[in-house]
């Protein structure tokens, strides 16, 4: 029997009619002014993961489409001083910052279509990769829908790279062999709890993105479920800036350590948080030589 098909998340832009009728569906008072005119030739579009933050971890091709941007549409977590790379673009700041006013969905994909009729080259630049939590295949949809030229740029996801910058590997030979990347941006239902305590009860590595205001409802139903209060966590805050912070605690004790976290942040579950090493390369936890002879021998 053939596996049930989820549908495909619905479209969130004004059809192609509007587009040229130059009537944009909710449009913000203060939303960036947009051509009225179509191109006989359209421009393309890259949809580009821009990597964790630091901008020489940006891809060679993502720099290169850069080069390329007549419009680049940001993300508030992607690299933001382009001046370098996109020289001759347009930089429109579309960036979702939690707590405040943000851009809607349906408006940035809309302000891609419309630049890119108008036979612009467009880029839309997102932290991270684009296919992670990034509703890139959203966007490719749009541009499809549209009958526009789109490409997706993978980047370098923060889901892996911020734990790195820790010294924190998310698989380690004896010791991980799985990890499971979840949202905390709308809390956890139980599915994704229960991947999660599956996870760790396989000493596997749970990666928790978005999660900063979510994470104490979180670690509760995590404990309740049996998971050990001693479970180690680390939270990494503003990986790939000047204030980045590590936090090596524990489930019981992480309400307490990281009370004063803020976004951006990424919540690392699991034993291989053993191995967070401090800015002298010093493991950060004095349990980690237990693991480490395990993970050697």
């Amino acid at each position: 029997m053939s596996p049930e098909i989820p549908p495909f998340p619905p479209r969130e832009f004004a059809t192609i009619d509007e587009v040229l009728a130059n009537i944009p569906a909710g449009v913000a008072q203060d939303a960036p002014l947009v051509p009225s005119s179509r191109a006989d030739v359209p421009g393309k579009v890259y949809i580009a993961g821009g990597g964790p933050g630091a901008l020489d971890l940006l891809t060679l091709r993502a720099v290169r489409a850069l080069g390329e941007a007549e419009v680049v549409l940001l993300d508030h977590l992607a690299p933001q001083e382009l001046a370098e790379y996109a020289p001759n673009a347009l930089i429109i700041d579309v960036g979702k910052v939690p707590g405040k006013h943000a851009v809607p969905q349906s408006r940035i994909q809309q302000l891609m279509i419309d630049y890119a009729l108008a036979g612009k080259t467009v880029v839309r630049l997102k932290g991270g990769d684009p296919y992670v939590y990034g509703r890139g295949a959203e966007e490719l949809d749009a541009c499809f829908a549209a009958g526009l030229d789109a490409e997706v740029i993978p980047g370098i996801t923060s889901a892996i790279a911020v734990p790195a910058q820790a010294s924190i590997p998310v698989t380690l030979r004896k010791v991980s062999s799985i990890f499971t990347v979840v949202s905390g941006h709308s809390g956890l239902d139980e599915t994704d709890i229960q991947a999660v305590v599956s996870t760790l009860r396989a000493h596997g590595t749970v990666v928790l993105l978005m999660g900063v205001r979510t994470l104490p409802d979180t670690i509760e139903q995590i404990m309740l479920r049996g998971v050990e209060s001693d479970m180690p966590l680390a939270t990494i805050e503003k990986g790939f800036t000047d204030q980045e912070r590590v936090i090596v605690t524990t489930l019981q004790q992480a309400l307490q350590d990281c009370r004063d976290v803020k976004s951006p942040a990424i919540t690392v579950i699991g034993e291989v948080v053993y191995y967070a090493r401090d800015d002298q390369h010093q493991f950060i936890s004095h349990v980690h030589e237990r693991l480490r002879e395990q993970s050697t021998s």
